[in-house]
């Protein structure tokens, strides 16, 4: 891909991932000239905005750490009380309860998409992806010599999942279809209805379901937050989760949980292939597992998802309200969870702009902000926004990118 900043060319890299993207475009940054700080609403990392978890669950931490009772080698599915601890935490929403030999802990929730893509695995099979989706279900799929393939979102209808895409690409080497919710890069959070329908199509297709929930209980607007394990009755479910949603994704926690309430689906081949996943990759750090009892409980004692969520529906609407005064991009989605949601361009009102790539580089170029083109995340002519942001960052950013547009405008119109 080539684009022209200033009347130079730039290639951007082949093949571009997310992290490839971000560099590429902090590359082309000119903090120098324009005399502005960067600021990026291109990623869902709330730490990197000052943002922290509860001090409960750092004490929990500190206090695992300097026990000394866990720095030798541990279990390599996961500390029996980390294990038990998160069996116990989604059970809750559940209307069965998880055993502790249902969940493997994982280095992040990266290892356990790399995990359940490697257990599943079989020569010649496809997986299915929903577009706009995460990368790196796409790069542990061609890592593990998977077909990608790709469903549609129906962005008009709050991002639900097009049923009739699914059964147009999935066929008898179909191995699994990943189901995004919270959605991440949407914003959207499915109803019940949409998931029971994902659930019974993935049953009559004799599909499993990887269902992403990293931002799980991170649903602030009008649709709560549904586990999919509450229809592992009528499909076989695999959970994923990670430490993102107390807002530490540093700490590398993550888990793959297999939701079978029935034991229709029991495989013990399966079983035993993610057995030896894990007796090759460890997981995160003993004393962070260690401290996972105690950081599930003080954190929700102490109200934190409550608190986070209220923060990013106030971040959330603010992003929402000022991006509805920039004519050039199109704002018919309000973003109900996660962290960040898609905003559609209208390139036919820009001027020597001519994709989303170029839209975010200029952007960067001329001032300072960061913010993810769609064809990253499988979406051409789209942006993503982070709003999990100081509202500070926020207003400046949009400000800026309001800016930009008006600039960039066929009719020149000066900013207020």
């Amino acid at each position: 891909m080539e684009n022209s900043v200033d009347g130079n060319e730039i290639e951007a890299p082949n093949n571009i991932t997310i992290g490839g993207t971000l560099r590429f475009l902090m590359a082309n940054t000119n903090v120098e000239q324009s005399k502005k700080q960067v600021i990026s609403l291109a990623i869902g990392d709330p730490a990197r905005f000052g943002f922290n978890t509860d001090v409960s669950a750092q004490e929990a931490v500190l206090d695992s750490l300097l026990s000394g009772k866990f720095n030798g080698y541990f279990p390599t599915g996961g500390l029996p009380q980390a294990r038990k601890a998160i069996a116990d935490y989604l059970s809750f929403d559940l209307p069965y309860n998880l055993s502790p030999d249902d969940v493997y802990i994982t280095s992040g929730c990266t290892q356990a998409i790399d995990m359940v893509i490697s257990v599943l695995a079989r020569p010649g099979s496809n997986v299915l992806l929903p577009r706009p989706g995460f990368h790196t279900y796409e790069i542990c799929s061609s890592f593990r010599n998977i077909e990608a393939r790709y469903y549609d979102l129906l962005p008009h209808n709050g991002w639900e999942v097009n049923l009739e895409t699914v059964e147009s690409v999935a066929d008898l080497n179909t191995v699994a279809m990943v189901v995004i919710n919270p959605g991440n890069p949407c914003g959207s959070v499915y109803n019940h209805r949409n998931l029971e329908e994902i659930a019974e199509m993935a049953g009559r297709l004799r599909i499993p379901v990887i269902a992403d929930e990293v931002f799980g209980h991170l649903a602030f607007g009008a649709t709560p937050f549904v586990p999919m394990g509450v229809f592992g009755s009528k499909a076989r479910i695999f959970t994923l989760g990670s430490s993102k949603r107390w807002f530490v994704p540093g700490w590398r926690l993550g888990w793959l949980v297999m939701n079978d309430p029935s034991g229709e689906f029991q495989d013990p081949k399966l079983v035993e292939r993610a057995k030896k996943y894990c007796d090759i990759c460890g997981g995160p750090a003993t004393f962070i597992q260690a401290a996972v009892p105690r950081l599930i409980q003080q954190t929700a004692e102490a109200g934190f998802l409550a608190n986070t969520n209220k923060m990013l529906m106030r971040t959330s609407n603010l992003c929402y309200d000022k991006l509805k005064e920039i004519p050039s991009v199109g704002c018919g989605f309000k973003p109900e969870g996660s962290v960040a949601f898609m905003v559609k361009l209208n390139l036919s009102v820009l001027e020597d702009i001519g994709d989303d790539m170029e839209f975010c580089l200029k952007l960067a170029k001329e001032e300072s902000l960061i913010i993810l083109p769609g064809f990253a995340v499988g979406l051409k002519n789209w942006i993503k926004i982070a709003f999990a942001a100081e509202p500070v960052s926020i207003e400046e950013g949009l400000r800026r990118l309001k800016a930009f547009c008006l600039r960039h405008s066929k009719q020149q119109i000066n900013p207020a």
